[in-house]
């Protein structure tokens, strides 16, 4: 179980986020803005994650790992990492805005 902790984590935000979308903020609805919205953070903090990696300043714990590393030694729980959790973020940041445009 423990090797499936990041990836549960990741899974949880999405679940607990994914009701926002009946709120009526269309973001899954519209995905070459939600692609303008989230890919170049993550683009930005993954080549960051590869400089880190590569220079040793920080590795990540196999133990709470699936055991598959994308190119340069990249977990691929933390390149979904950059995608999932802007991707609830900006449901989150939707969802306010719709609500309190309401008011």
């Amino acid at each position: 179980m423990d090797r499936m902790q990041y990836l549960l984590l990741l899974t949880a935000c999405v679940v607990v986020t994914l009701p926002l979308e009946l709120t009526g903020t269309r973001v899954y609805r519209q995905p070459g803005r939600l692609a303008r919205a989230v890919l170049p953070a993550a683009l930005i903090f993954l080549v960051w994650d590869v400089l880190a990696i590569t220079a040793g300043v920080w590795t990540y714990n196999p133990r709470y790992l699936l055991g598959v590393d994308l190119p340069f030694a990249v977990p691929l729980e933390e390149a979904l990492f950059f995608l999932v959790i802007p991707l609830c973020g900006l449901l989150t940041y939707e969802t306010a805005e719709r609500m309190l445009a309401r008011r």
